[in-house]
């Protein structure tokens, strides 16, 4: 396992309130690592670029198609985008060089899971990724 991938099962999937986890690199638009089982198709990559590249209120108003379904975007600027759909979500972080992602199920307190991505965005941020 590499040091991303430990990173992201020990700071968010180690919470119990993130379901499953990925990085993105933003300037390639590629996925640079997931949590096991979660796969991040291209498309859906660019969806969450674009979802910055825009205007945020654009992410708001329209909302985010991410995994074959549409989310409400309760929350899009420079940094944070969130969306929900019924009793799942989808925290998204920018940073530096990438985009932080984390999802929510049933069960799970969305605050737990923005909390604990906003926090590896800051730690990510001030090492200058």
């Amino acid at each position: 396992m590499s040091n991303w991938q430990n990173l992201l099962l020990d700071s968010l999937l180690g919470t119990k309130h993130v379901d499953s986890a990925a990085l993105i690199k933003l300037h390639e638009r590629s996925l640079c690592v997931a949590s096991p089982g979660f796969s991040v198709m291209p498309s859906d990559v660019q969806t969450l670029v674009n979802g910055f590249a825009k205007n945020p209120l654009q992410a708001r108003r329209e909302g985010l198609y991410f995994k074959e379904k549409v989310y409400k975007c309760v929350r899009a600027d420079d940094y944070s985008l969130y969306a929900k759909n019924e009793n799942t979500g989808v925290v998204v972080v920018k940073t530096h060089q990438y985009l932080l992602v984390a999802t929510y199920t049933e069960g799970m307190y969305p605050s737990v899971c923005v909390e604990a991505t906003e926090k590896l965005g800051d730690y990510l941020r001030k090492k200058g990724d």
